[in-house]
């Protein structure tokens, strides 16, 4: 396969960067490189910016008629769908995740985003507000915000890119995007898309760089209106930190990590739960925000359920993300392999025990890639750092519960609150428990969905705000309050 160029995406042109600086773009299965990208910086940022701002204040796009907008993202939307299978191998190529799960989650997600949110700005409506009196009249209006930076990770990468642009879009802002450089293709090929679908120039721009360096400065740029952030805590925070810097403030939308936990209660469906849990941590090689990396077993079914789950996990096919067999492809890079290694070595010290996997995949065929089997440690206690840390592997700490109230005060016991999943087949203990855990998304019976018709994040440290959803619409528009007199007679405060 020979390498492919992409360029910055700028004002409807692809463009260099002005440095001239290029990046390489590797297969996480191979270690080969796929792409060559040009490499931007601050001042790429700032004209992306700029370019974003320029078409918001003209009008071309927020004042565009509704319908006509919609329709725009639809086409964009139809396109995508046209080169599915060419974005779903580059997503394979450039994350190392099963080519199936692109083909058949992550890239339709991403043309439903734009589907889901086109239709539904159509039925978003202002409201008259009731007051006292009958001489003022009080409406409520939603705008657009302006330009929306949004900054995606590498696990998900056009999903989690498209989500934030898909309202953000429809609300009639423009925007700013920046993939993660590990997985920066699929960002680019989108931008070509854009300009395929005849949207005006402005609204949508693509600029790949460092976080360190690109990212801040997007959220520094009095360019920029709002910042949306899917990334890890230590991000989320560093941002919060530069926009507070920043000259003009601007609102922030986050979705951090988690440290989700699966509650599994004596009387679940024993083969549901044991589908959900391996789902949970072994999904997208468990590099997902709500990945229930945590397992809280009954004591009653402890040892039967904890050997059936280690025979179930143990026959996942691993291998080359292009392969159609494969159903679990590699980690995003060996760095991230030495992280996970080194969260599992540190469990171990603090008194876990490995009951599975637990080292890389070194050994042809895995030889030249990033690989790392689904791996288990149990007997573990809400001292130890697995209990409490994102590893972002396929890593599962299991915990041993005697009741129901001492698993949610478990599950409920670590500073992140993205999800939760409990199974049982007593409705009323499902309800009851929902209701207790301190999460943005319970899961009943189920584990790690998410739908773009449902509000999708976190509370406590796992972030701010919603994306998806009505919910998640509304955070791409402000509200304004009008008031306005109709009285017969102006009102004169300062009357004699």
């Amino acid at each position: 396969m020979s390498i492919r160029t992409f360029d910055l995406i700028i004002n409807n042109k692809k463009v260099r960067s002005r440095s001239s600086k290029t990046f390489t773009s590797s297969n996480p299965c191979t270690g080969k490189p796929i792409a060559e990208l040009a490499l931007g910086d601050r001042e790429d940022a700032e004209l992306a910016a700029a370019a974003a701002s320029n078409a918001f204040k003209s009008g071309v796009w927020s004042e565009m008629e509704v319908d006509e907008r919609s329709a725009y993202l639809h086409h964009v939307a139809d396109l995508m769908e046209e080169r599915i299978e060419e974005l779903s191998s580059w997503e394979a190529m450039d994350s190392g995740k099963p080519l199936s799960a692109c083909r058949t989650i992550d890239i339709p997600l991403s043309v439903r985003a734009f589907r889901f949110h086109a239709d539904l700005i159509k039925s978003i409506r202002g409201q008259v507000i009731n007051i006292p009196g009958k001489d003022k009249f009080d409406y409520v209006t939603y705008e657009p915000y302006g330009v929306v930076a949004c900054i995606a990770p590498w696990n998900y990468p056009l999903h989690l890119l498209t989500r934030s642009i898909g309202p953000a879009l429809a609300a009639g802002n423009t925007v700013v995007c920046k993939a993660s450089s590990d997985t920066p293709v699929t960002s680019q090929i989108l931008g070509e898309i854009f300009m395929d679908a005849g949207v005006p120039a402005g609204v949508y721009n693509a600029v790949l760089g460092p976080g360190g360096e690109v990212g801040e400065a997007l959220v520094a740029s009095d360019h920029v209106d709002l910042v949306a952030l899917t990334g890890s805590e230590t991000v989320g925070r560093r941002l919060i930190e530069a926009s507070s810097k920043a000259k003009r403030m601007k609102k922030v939308l986050l979705e951090l990590g988690g440290k989700s936990a699966s509650i599994v209660e004596s009387d679940c469906d024993f083969q549901g739960a044991l589908n959900g849990v391996a789902l949970g941590f072994c999904m997208n090689q468990g590099e997902v925000c709500s990945a229930t990396s945590r397992m809280l077993l009954s004591r009653e079914i402890y040892d039967e359920f904890m050997e059936a789950l280690i025979d179930k996990v143990g026959q996942i096919r691993i291998g080359d993300s292009l392969d159609e067999r494969t159903q679990m492809g590699a980690l995003i890079n060996q760095k991230q392999v030495q992280s996970v290694q080194e969260h599992v070595d540190r469990a171990i010290e603090q008194g876990a025990r490995l009951r599975c996997g637990g080292a890389p995949l070194t050994e042809a065929p895995f030889d030249t890639g990033s690989f790392y089997p689904p791996t288990i440690l149990d007997e573990v206690t809400p001292e130890m750092d697995v209990f409490h840390d994102e590893v972002f592997g396929p890593v599962l700490a299991v915990t041993r519960y005697d009741s129901l109230v001492e698993a949610i005060e478990l599950a409920n016991g670590t500073s992140y609150g993205l999800g939760a999943a409990i199974f049982s087949e007593d409705p009323r203990k499902l309800y009851w428990t929902a209701r207790r855990l301190d999460a943005g998304t319970v899961w009943l019976n189920t584990s790690s969905m998410s739908n773009i018709e449902s509000p999708f994040g976190g509370n406590k440290n796992s972030g701010i705000g919603r994306e998806d959803g009505v919910e998640g619409l509304m955070e791409y528009l402000k509200v304004k309050n009008n008031i306005m007199y109709v009285g017969d007679t102006y009102f004169d405060l300062f009357a004699e």
